[in-house]
């Protein structure tokens, strides 16, 4: 059975924000957790923001616009304060209330979508920001319990017939089409739940990177429940 304190050295936990930010990854250390115990009623956000489709974006102003109780009020100071954070920082914060996300069916035996496990790109040097607030909380799948899915041999055969052409440009196809930043689970994989509240850095895959990039991916929801999720 795969050991889960083994798998959990490669995440370093900090108690604030400048912590997050600025402490290093290195050697097997790819995600660094703000562990926190928030307070306020983060469901009544869910519930007043409303969907026309499977996700909506919540806008700054639309958060500051809605009325709330004082429970809400307090979620509402939170999640304006990590933005604001977020911001000064130099990243892009997305606030999203996520009822399900798109599934990709293109080809049944290799979905490229966010509830399969998956490693974040960038030809630049940056970092994923992310916290669950209400709902399911994303996962990360340990980087010794995970195999990227186009090294296994009945998958890259299947994607060796979807290609058509020269054997010098298939890694470029697989490039192309993200198959190569997805993983698969061992059998015995402990997945290791981000839980709710905790603001959480994911190393990404870019060409000053020192570490492997974190595997992760969005759970399955839960039926009848949201997710309020930030990310960046």
């Amino acid at each position: 059975m795969a050991d889960l304190s083994q798998a959990e050295h490669q995440i370093h936990y900090v108690t604030n924000f400048q912590d997050l930010i600025s402490t290093p990854f290195r050697g097997v250390i790819n995600a660094i957790c703000w562990t926190r115990e928030l307070i306020g009623d983060f469901s009544e956000i869910v519930k007043k923001v409303e969907l026309n489709g499977n996700m909506a974006v919540i806008e700054q102003e639309e958060l500051c616009e809605l009325q709330l109780s004082e429970q809400g009020q307090l979620a509402r100071k939170i999640l304006l304060n990590d933005m604001r954070a977020l911001k000064a920082h130099g990243a892009s914060p997305i606030l999203n209330v996520i009822n399900r996300y798109d599934q990709d069916d293109t080809y049944p035996f290799f979905p490229t979508d966010v509830y399969s496990f998956h490693v974040d790109r960038s030809p630049i040097p940056t970092d994923t920001f992310l916290c669950t607030y209400y709902g399911e909380p994303s996962e990360i799948l340990p980087n010794s319990q995970g195999k990227k899915k186009v090294l296994i041999p009945e998958i890259r055969d299947q994607l060796k017939k979807l290609y058509h052409g020269t054997e010098d440009g298939f890694e470029s196809f697989l490039s192309e089409h993200f198959f190569d930043l997805h993983y698969q689970a061992e059998p015995a994989a402990r997945l290791i739940s981000l839980g709710l509240g905790h603001l959480w850095r994911l190393a990404v895959d870019h060409p000053e990177s020192q570490v492997p990039p974190c595997l992760h991916r969005a759970p399955k929801e839960r039926s009848g429940q949201k997710r309020l999720l930030l990310i960046c």
